[in-house]
């Protein structure tokens, strides 16, 4: 059994120790480090420390690595810090268009998305395979952690979620026509309610989802734990 490090992280072995320093040897992962910020690519990258990234029910039975790397030596060990975080990537939930070209590894397929969707977290990423499964190793900046909605006042959250709903329209706008997008305007644009910003039946459809998500989520845990013990 483990030893908690801290409410999110456990120490590996020996073995997965290794493994994770010897993807770093890779020089396209050791690009993934080096040729970020400006930084010399000179392919000197030394794993200072990994452990097991503990995560939210997604994650639960698959790889998650957090990885602090020096990159580029120099004369002063740790001048120079990278967090790396590796996560195992599985089949796809949902279906593709028959026509569409799409990569048989997982973990190739999650990087040529975000390369699509957003270009600046796709080129920070890179495909691999640990422990012969497909994993994604990307870079971490302060501004890649998860928000905590809860710790921000509520004019910060609506431009947060102006912000979010943004990058979620542009993708799903890019999936349509210019008649779909023009249809799809002139529905929202329709008589609102008098006692609520937001469309009657769209606010619906938002509380229906994220009850069935809660629901979905418990489930999920429910029959991990059964399948685990």
């Amino acid at each position: 059994m483990h030893h908690n490090l801290g409410k999110r992280f456990w120490p590996i072995g020996q073995k997965e120790r290794a493994e994770i320093e010897s993807l770093f040897q890779i020089h396209t992962l050791a690009e993934l480090a080096t040729g970020l910020r400006g930084r010399p690519d000179t392919g000197d990258v030394t794993v200072l420390d990994a452990a097991y990234w503990v995560k939210g029910c997604s994650s639960l039975g698959r790889l998650r690595y957090a990885v602090l790397l020096d990159v580029d030596g120099g004369a002063i060990e740790g001048d120079d810090l990278c967090l790396i975080d590796i996560k195992e990537d599985v089949q796809a939930a949902g279906p593709h268009y028959a026509d569409a070209v799409m990569p048989r590894d997982n973990a190739e397929r999650v990087v040529e998305g975000a390369r699509h969707l957003s270009p600046h977290l796709g080129e920070r990423m890179r495909s691999a395979t640990l422990q012969d499964r497909p994993v994604v190793l990307r870079e971490l900046l302060p501004q890649d952690l998860k928000l905590e909605i809860e710790q921000i006042g509520p004019k910060e959250a609506m431009e947060v979620a102006r912000y979010l709903a943004f990058v979620v329209g542009h993708a799903h706008a890019r999936q349509m026509s210019l008649a779909d997008r023009k249809r799809w305007i002139s529905e929202l644009r329709r008589t609102k309610s008098k006692s609520i910003e937001a469309l009657t039946w769209l606010w619906k459809s938002v509380v229906e989802l994220v009850g069935s998500h809660e629901v979905g989520y418990l489930e999920h845990c429910r029959r991990y734990a059964l399948e685990a013990s």
